[in-house]
């Protein structure tokens, strides 16, 4: 069922009881930002309203997280260093800035400068690992900082992440000893995810992100290719929000993953095409954001 989204009062919002859109991805390039995307493989999950909103509206990223039961998703090291650089270190009294991350083999060669110390260049070579409470564990094998002792992430950035942390400026990224741990659910822009993770490996590259275990759940959508299926709840785009949720959006050239730009999802749903199933659904089949001619 459609209906056209009326604005509600911000106490009616609050007494609404949340809403949960079941959700399923694969093979998925997941834009957050112009310079920040993952690749998603698989994910099983849905979507829940943030603190403060009814229900997720696409054209509102924080107004809702994506919670994960189950995902592989992998993430470039380029990328990575522009979550790092674009995100987490973005504030201006952040401790490092101009980070560049590189992989060889089984560990990750993090170079950049300590801000907090006059931009002196630092290096530090680490392994990943996944913690017992889902965080990403990088284990200083080797630092080096021009001119400055230094033999952990503790002595490199330890107080001053500390400091920063505490009052809420950097998010997602603490130090234990000598290691650096990264909190997954903390790191990405809007929209939020939330998911314990289980297990990270380099391949290439690549780092590698494993959430849950993979459950024995029918398919929401059985069509096959690269596509984004969401069912149930409450799902508002546009001036339209869909009640009992069924829509899939569906790439249109399934040689590629599915390109996809939350934040122009307007532009792709105009250059492609829609169609309604007799049970109400909407299958939109969208063109890649990286091919679109206008932008």
């Amino acid at each position: 069922m459609w209906t056209i989204a009326s604005a509600a009062s911000p106490a009616q919002e609050k007494n609404s009881a949340p809403v949960s859109v079941q959700t399923e991805m694969h093979n998925v390039l997941y834009r957050f930002t112009g310079n920040i995307a993952v690749r998603i493989f698989d994910l099983e999950g849905s979507l829940l309203p943030t603190p403060n909103h009814q229900l997720p509206v696409f054209d509102d990223p924080p107004s809702f997280l994506i919670n994960i039961r189950s995902a592989t998703i992998s993430i470039t090291t380029d990328q990575l260093a522009n979550v790092m650089n674009e995100h987490v270190f973005a504030p201006k009294d952040s401790p490092l800035k101009g980070l560049t991350i590189t992989a060889f083999g089984n560990l990750l060669k993090i170079k950049g400068k300590l801000h907090s110390k006059g931009d002196v260049p630092f290096e530090t070579e680490g392994s990943l690992s996944a913690t017992a409470d889902g965080k990403v564990r990088v284990q200083a094998r080797k630092i080096r900082a021009a001119h400055l002792p230094v033999k952990g992430f503790m002595d490199l950035v330890g107080l001053q992440i500390e400091k920063l942390t505490n009052t809420q400026k950097v998010h997602g990224v603490r130090v234990e000893g000598d290691d650096l741990l990264l909190d997954p659910e903390q790191l990405f822009p809007p929209p939020q995810i939330r998911g314990k993770l289980t297990d990270i490996k380099i391949q290439g590259n690549d780092v590698l992100l494993i959430f849950g275990a993979r459950a024995a759940q029918p398919a929401l959508y059985k069509s096959g290719g690269n596509y984004m299926a969401f069912l149930g709840g409450q799902l508002r785009f546009g001036k339209l929000t869909m009640d009992n949720s069924d829509m899939v959006l569906i790439d249109m050239d399934a040689k590629d993953p599915f390109d996809f730009f939350l934040g122009h999802y307007k532009e792709q749903l105009a250059a492609g095409y829609s169609k309604n199933t007799l049970q109400d659904g909407l299958r939109v089949h969208m063109p890649d954001y990286g091919k679109l001619r206008v932008r």
